[in-house]
């Protein structure tokens, strides 16, 4: 069921069987390698990253680094961090863990609750929103941050 519109913003509507594909053409659609992961709790950020990281090589079993803030995953020639920031409260707790240096080092990173670094995130970035439909399915929204 995956369905394509494209306007300024892509958008899909897909179900958990369309992961694979989905995760694809985000990497494929989006212009750099900073991705913030808006939506409600338990809509999917999470499923989605594992599918990307899964796209982009990692190996091994990936998990949610809810009280770790960050966990790496060494890919080939490269790196991908996941960040979720849930259990923050204050933007100081990402600067303690160094998140310039993250941010800053052409690594892959993939950030849920971005909301909660508002004023840490470079423009240098892509917005995903997803949100759940009545049917059950899901909607990805990939737009620039602005």
């Amino acid at each position: 069921m995956c369905m394509f519109v494209f306007k300024f913003t892509m958008e899909y509507s897909f179900n958990l069987q369309d992961l694979p594909l989905v995760a694809k053409k985000v990497l494929i659609e989006v212009p750099n390698k900073i991705l913030l992961f808006y939506g409600d709790m338990g809509v999917g950020k999470t499923t989605l990253i594992k599918e990307i990281a899964k796209q982009l090589g990692v190996k091994e079993i990936i998990n949610s680094p809810t009280f770790a803030l960050v966990n790496e995953y060494k890919i080939k020639d490269d790196k991908v961090y996941h960040f979720d920031f849930y259990r923050i409260n204050k933007e100081e707790e990402a600067m303690d863990i160094g998140i310039e240096e993250y941010f800053f080092s052409s690594n892959w990173n993939l950030i849920e609750w971005p909301q909660k670094i508002s004023n840490l995130l470079p423009t240098n970035s892509t917005k995903i929103q997803l949100t759940k439909n009545q049917n059950g399915s899901r909607t990805i929204k990939i737009m620039p941050v602005k």
